[in-house]
């Protein structure tokens, strides 16, 4: 055999191999073909790495996850990242989303409800606030002390608290004493190091820490309905997108989520 035949035989072997035979991936599947990009808003990390397990342990493909703000990740998608799902803490961000066709639409629906709340470290000598419209907020943060949530000007649950705060008449005084931050679970840990003493989250987040304590629930009328829409991703894989929205409305991804305190609508 010619040394540029065995040279071609070689090369073919390695091929094989390593799995680099063209049709050989589309044969036997691969990790890629059944990964699915999960982007969802921070306050559901841990409800959504655990449904995520779940759809791992049945087989049904493999989840990577990114959380962050509703907004950020909005933004990155909007912008080409390679995201499957996109999970929203808001419908704002969903609707920036399906304005600019980077969603399937009609794969979109409302999965969840929140509830937003004041938390205190649980160290605090707050102990029950009643958030109506006589309260003095700004005198229950102290002389220089500030309210950690979410930047109000584009993550969720600050956009829902200003929104509560000023239908209850409360903003004006503690809008420059605020510690905004780039999204819910940075403010959770503000007070989790009583950096702050109060803070507005998500009810879910408050439930899962046990260094704050909830001290106030936002009425519920006192701001828009909190819901988190999720969809497909326009343009990616949307079949096993598909199977990954499916698996969300299983009854065991409605135990996980009704574990971390969400109501699935």
């Amino acid at each position: 055999m010619k040394f540029a035949e065995r040279l071609l035989l070689m090369f073919g072997m390695m091929m094989v191999l390593t799995g680099a035979v063209p049709g050989f991936a589309m044969e036997n599947g691969t990790a890629a073909e059944s990964e699915v990009v999960v982007f969802a808003a921070a306050s559901t990390t841990n409800a959504i790495t655990e449904i995520g397990d779940l759809f791992a342990a049945r087989g049904l493909g493999h989840i990577t996850t990114s959380f962050a703000s509703s907004s950020t990740l909005a933004k990155q998608i909007a912008n080409g990242a390679p995201a499957n799902v996109f999970l929203s803490a808001n419908e704002k961000w969903m609707d920036f989303l399906e304005e600019k066709g980077a969603i399937e639409k009609a794969s979109r629906f409302d999965l969840l409800s929140n509830r937003i709340v004041l938390i205190a470290p649980l160290q605090s000598p707050i102990q029950t606030v009643d958030l109506k419209k006589e309260l003095d907020l700004a005198a229950l943060l102290g002389s220089d002390g500030r309210l950690s949530t979410g930047d109000p000007e584009h993550v969720p649950v600050g956009i829902y608290g200003k929104q509560a705060m000023e239908s209850l008449g409360l903003w004006d005084r503690v809008k420059d004493r605020l510690a905004p931050m780039k999204d819910v679970r940075a403010a959770l840990v503000l007070v989790e190091r009583a950096e702050t003493p109060l803070g507005v989250v998500y009810a879910t987040d408050a439930a899962i820490s046990k260094k704050v304590r909830i001290v106030g629930a936002f009425p519920v009328e006192s701001h828009p309905p909190i819901v988190y829409p999720v969809a497909a991703v326009a343009g990616q894989k949307t079949d096993v997108a598909a199977k990954f929205l499916d698996f969300l409305k299983t009854p065991e991804a409605r135990t996980v989520f009704e574990k971390y305190g969400f109501e699935v609508r």
